[in-house]
């Protein structure tokens, strides 16, 4: 007012600079308006978006709500059953509870029985078995009677011989100067089993034996599957009295590993042995010496065991390579091979003749073969693999790994009769009159079975004797007098048949298990077999 009061009061001047001032100022307004007024419309535009999302969100919050409460009423309802099912759990399990208890009351009650049961079992075998033997010992002294009857009847007969001096003395010269053939039909003539009883002292019961053994022979005849008409092997009472075993004869090391096998020929000449080298080696038997013959080549796995036909001139041999194998003495290759197995073939026998074969395996099947035909006849099909076999006539009698023997009849499919023992069944051997079966088993025993009442007729026992494995063989003497067995100190068993007590022992020449002895039909020559490669000649 006072800058006014010095000029005049509507000065252009001072107008023009207010209106300029006034101007810049506007526009400098109006812009921080335009400025404010987007930023409004900005924050508008966010707060529509915003309130869009949290409308979505109320929306959601809402659907989940609800799902909530469903997914609460179903856990409500899950509770519910959760607390049944542990009301039925704890249901089940007092019953549970009780039928355990039931359970091992019932089982005792089952053990108790089952020993009972064979308890009675044991006890009506040892009555079967006396019963058997106070028949077989009437039988017996009803024959010595008899025959005693009629030596007196034939020693009060007076006979009348006229005999001419001229006659007599012509006999004596011819009887002196006659030779006895050595053959005669390809066969060697044998002396004669005994003499006059003014030249040899015996007794009636060893008489009894012989005419028993004499008159008892059959010549059989039969025909092979093949129908070819043949002559059946027959067994002749070749050995009157078994010699018992005191010393060694000879040693060999006979192969390059463990002997499974061993078997004299029939006419006691010749030694074979089989062992897991493949290998089937042949000894002759001279003079008490074991001399070197034949190797026979081409088994495919380990010799389980071998056996000779009838007539000596074929081998026949169970291996490891689920087969049996037939060679021709002088081949050096096999001549048939008995396929069909599906496991271990654990023996192999032939049967009255060379063109039929019996083998059983541990595929729990028990097989009849045509060797003419290379095929197999017939399969038995058992519930425990096979570990040894035995036949005679048409019977056959397998040992098995359940503790049982079982026999066959060649015209039935059904097996005929089982008889149980206390131990897995490791070999069979049959005698040669076919009336006795002896059974090894790893109930470190050997069981003698009468084969006409089909029951155990006496059990040999040692201190010391044990079984060594699964494969161990026993055998009879020739003469049915004596039992052999190896056990697996290396020391062989022998028991008299007659007294049932332990007759005698060879140790000290065995350093490993035994796994298989043979008796020579002569009677006069043992051999053994074991472990170690060694093979022993006792005499």
């Amino acid at each position: 007012m006072e800058e006014f009061s010095g000029g005049p009061l509507g000065s252009t001047e001072v107008l023009v600079s207010l209106k300029r001032s006034h101007e810049g100022h506007r526009l400098q307004m109006e812009s921080i308006n335009g400025e404010l007024a987007y930023k409004i419309y900005e924050r508008n535009m966010l707060l529509k978006a915003k309130d869009a999302t949290l409308e979505e969100q109320q929306d959601r919050l809402a659907y989940l709500e609800g799902e909530l409460c469903d997914l609460e009423a179903k856990q409500y309802h899950l509770r519910g059953q959760v607390d049944e099912l542990n009301r039925k759990n704890a249901t089940l399990k007092e019953e549970y509870d009780t039928l355990r208890q039931h359970y091992g009351h019932q089982e005792g009650e089952f053990r108790r029985a089952a020993e009972r049961s064979v308890e009675l079992l044991r006890c009506l075998m040892q009555v079967k078995a006396d019963a058997a033997q106070h028949e077989n010992e009437r039988i017996e002294r009803a024959k010595h009677a008899r025959v005693s009857q009629e030596l007196k009847k034939a020693t009060k007969t007076r006979v009348s011989v006229k005999v001419y001096p001229e006659v007599v003395k012509a006999d004596k010269q011819k009887m002196e100067t006659t030779d006895v053939p050595e053959e005669q039909n390809g066969e060697r003539l044998r002396k004669r089993p005994f003499r006059s009883a003014s030249a040899t002292s015996m007794t009636l019961t060893r008489y009894v034996d012989v005419f028993k053994g004499l008159f008892d022979f059959r010549l059989k005849r039969g025909n092979s599957i093949s129908s070819v008409s043949e002559d059946r092997y027959c067994s002749l009472p070749c050995c009157m009295a078994a010699c018992l075993p005191s010393g060694v004869s000879d040693i060999q090391e006979a192969h390059a590993s463990e002997i499974n096998a061993i078997k004299f020929s029939p006419n006691s000449g010749m030694l074979a042995t089989g062992g897991t080298d493949r290998r089937i080696r042949l000894w002759n038997v001279v003079a008490g010496h074991l001399e070197n013959m034949q190797s026979l080549e081409g088994a495919n796995g380990s010799i389980t065991s071998v056996e000779f036909d009838p007539s000596g001139c074929h081998i026949l041999a169970a291996t490891y390579n689920n087969a049996a194998q037939l060679w021709k003495m002088g081949d050096c290759q096999f001549k048939e091979i008995l396929t069909g197995h599906t496991d271990k073939v654990t023996a192999a026998k032939f049967r009255s003749t060379r063109h039929q074969a019996v083998t059983g395996s541990r595929d729990r099947t028990v097989k009849e073969w045509d060797l003419s035909k290379g095929a197999c006849s017939r399969t038995i099909d058992v519930l425990s693999y096979c570990n040894d076999l035995v036949c005679c006539d048409t019977i056959i009698v397998s040992g098995h790994h359940d503790k049982t023997i079982r026999f066959w009849d060649s015209r039935d499919v059904r097996c005929t009769q089982v008889i149980p023992v206390e131990g897995t069944v490791t070999s069979l051997s049959i005698s040669p009159d076919q009336m006795h079966l002896l059974s090894c088993s790893r109930d470190n025993a050997l069981k003698v079975i009468d084969l006409r009442m089909h029951n155990i007729r006496q059990v040999f026992r040692a201190e010391g004797f044990k079984c060594g494995s699964d494969g161990t063989k026993a055998v009879f003497s020739p003469d049915k007098s004596y039992a052999m067995v190896g056990s697996a100190d290396g020391t062989l068993f022998i028991w008299n048949m007659e007294t049932g007590k332990l007759e005698t022992t060879l140790a000290g020449v065995h350093r490993s298990p035994v796994n298989a002895v043979a008796w020579g039909s002569s009677g006069t020559y043992v051999g053994s077999v074991d472990r170690c490669r060694k093979v022993v000649l006792w005499r």
